[in-house]
């Protein structure tokens, strides 16, 4: 479902170009739930941003279904990211100004495949049921991220992507809200991409990848 071939991203600084990914080929399956390691700085945000069509790369293809990300615009990359891609960030990025029910909603409407059903099954599943009319401000870290993972979801995605997800999350709670991601990904079946520094939580994957000086180990 998720297939990169031969990535390659720089950046321009002043002290010149840096490398941030060189030559990284991977591929995650429909249903695959993988986790990608490395220090910080080892690319493995970049990696994610790169094939959520986020940003355009320099060199090589990355494939989400039959769809060439790295042959599209900003428009496509955008179009692909609001139908088929769900994104999990590490500090939640709920709109303020709704309410769960509509956060969890939010790219489903935009993407015209709202299904009330699922998304009220997703709340039930999160443990956020009960929720549904509170705002991002009235919530717990670990209850905003299990909005946040149900908003990535709702839409069906054909591949999730979660960058650092319990970065802001204690033990604990991380490794619930983790349990529920990966269930919850496995039973939509799409492909699962999580980058992470943390070996417990990476361990609760079927797959571990190590990312180091943007090549994988």
């Amino acid at each position: 479902m998720l297939t990169i071939r031969d990535l390659r991203k720089q950046y321009d600084t002043p002290q010149g170009p840096i490398t941030v990914l060189d030559g990284v080929t991977l591929s995650v399956a429909a249903g695959e739930r993988v986790a990608l390691m490395g220090e910080s700085g080892s690319g493995k945000s970049t990696l994610l941003h790169l094939a959520a069509g986020l940003d355009a790369a320099d060199g090589g293809t990355i494939h989400v279904g039959n769809a060439e990300v790295t042959a599209l615009d900003d428009a496509g990359r955008a179009a692909l990211r609001r139908d088929r891609i769900g994104i999990v960030f590490q500090q939640f990025n709920l709109v303020p100004s709704l309410t769960v029910a509509d956060n969890l909603a939010f790219q489903a409407r935009i993407a015209g495949r709202h299904d009330p059903d699922w998304t009220a099954r997703l709340a039930e599943r999160l443990g956020v049921a009960q929720l549904m009319d509170r705002y991002p401000e009235q919530l717990s870290g670990g209850q905003q991220q299990r909005v946040a993972i149900g908003r990535a979801l709702a839409v069906r995605p054909v591949l999730a992507l979660a960058d650092e997800p319990t970065g802001a999350l204690d033990e604990a709670t991380a490794e619930e809200v983790i349990a529920l991601a990966r269930d919850l990904a496995g039973e939509t079946g799409c492909a699962f991409l999580m980058a992470t520094h943390s070996a417990h939580v990476a361990g609760a994957m079927d797959r571990v990848l190590r990312l180091h000086a943007g090549r994988l180990e």
